[in-house]
C-alpha cells in the first residue's frame, strides 16, 4: 500500500497507545547497518591483521547465526565475543545517528493528541542512552522499552504478554510501528489492533514493501488531524 492515503486507513479514534520500534523506524538504519557490518569488521581486522573483507567474511556469520535472538541485539555479549568496548567503538560513529524525516512532527502531533507513546526496541540499554543523547527524543515517550527488561525479544510472544502486563495495554486501541518483518509478524500475532511496517528503514537502502501490512515510507501525514 502506498503511502498516500495511508492515514485514512487508520482511524487514530479508537487508538489510545502507540508502540515505535527505533531503529530503522525513528532513526535512520544506516547507522546500524554501518557499524555492524563496515566499522566493526574494520576495527576487527585491524586487531586481527586481516583484510577487511577478510574481517566481514568471519563476522557476518556469527552475527546471522544469533538474528532473531535477544543475543544479537545484546552489546555485553558481543563485547565479550570479540574481545572489543562495543559502546565505545558506536560512539565513534555516532556521527551517522539520524532522525527519520517526520518523526519529530508525529511525536509532537501525537502527544498533542494525548496518545500514550512508548519506545518498544530490542536495542541494548546502552544503545538506547546514546541514540537518546544524539537524539533528544528521550522526552517525547511516556517509558523507554527494551526487550533486555524482560530477557526476551520482540520477536517472541513472551515480550508481548510481559509488555501487556507492565503498561496495561489494551492491544485493541494499540498501533505498532517497524520495520522487521519477524517483529512485525509476531505483533501481529498477538493481537496489537494496528501493526503499520516502515518500507524505508535506511536512507541508503531502496524502499521496499512488506507484504501483509499497512506501509508507510516515513510519518509524513500518517496522524490525522
Amino acid at each position: 500500500m502506498a503511502q498516500a492515503g495511508v492515514e485514512n486507513n487508520i482511524n487514530w479514534a479508537s487508538i489510545d497507545t502507540i508502540l515505535l520500534d527505533m531503529d530503522g523506524t525513528l532513526l535512520d538504519l544506516n547507522f546500524d547497518l554501518h557499524f555492524w557490518l563496515e566499522y566493526l569488521p574494520l576495527v576487527y581486522a585491524n586487531k586481527h591483521n586481516l583484510t577487511h573483507q577478510q574481517s566481514k567474511d568471519k563476522i557476518r556469520p556469527m552475527l546471522e547465526k544469533e538474528q532473531g535472538n535477544l543475543h544479537w541485539y545484546c552489546l555485553d555479549y558481543w563485547q565479550n565475543i570479540f574481545k572489543l568496548d562495543i559502546a565505545k567503538l558506536k560512539e565513534d560513529v555516532s556521527h551517522l545517528i539520524k532522525i527519520h524525516p517526520f518523526v519529530l512532527d508525529f511525536l509532537a502531533q501525537a502527544k498533542q493528541h494525548n496518545k500514550r507513546i512508548y519506545l518498544v526496541t530490542n536495542a541494548h540499554r546502552k544503545t538506547v542512552q546514546l541514540k537518546m543523547r544524539v537524539t533528544n527524543l528521550e522526552s517525547y515517550f511516556d517509558e523507554i522499552i527494551t526487550s533486555h527488561d524482560y530477557n526476551v525479544a520482540k520477536e517472541d510472544q513472551g515480550f508481548w504478554q510481559q509488555l501487556e502486563k507492565a503498561i496495561h495495554l489494551d492491544k485493541s486501541k494499540s498501533i505498532f510501528f517497524d520495520d522487521s518483518i519477524s517483529v512485525l509478524n509476531s505483533a501481529k500475532e498477538f493481537g496489537i489492533g494496528t501493526v503499520v511496517a516502515i518500507s524505508k528503514p535506511s536512507s541508503q537502502i531502496e524502499e521496499k514493501l512488506v507484504k501483509g501490512f499497512i506501509n508507510i515510507k516515513n510519518f509524513e501525514k500518517i496522524l490525522a488531524k
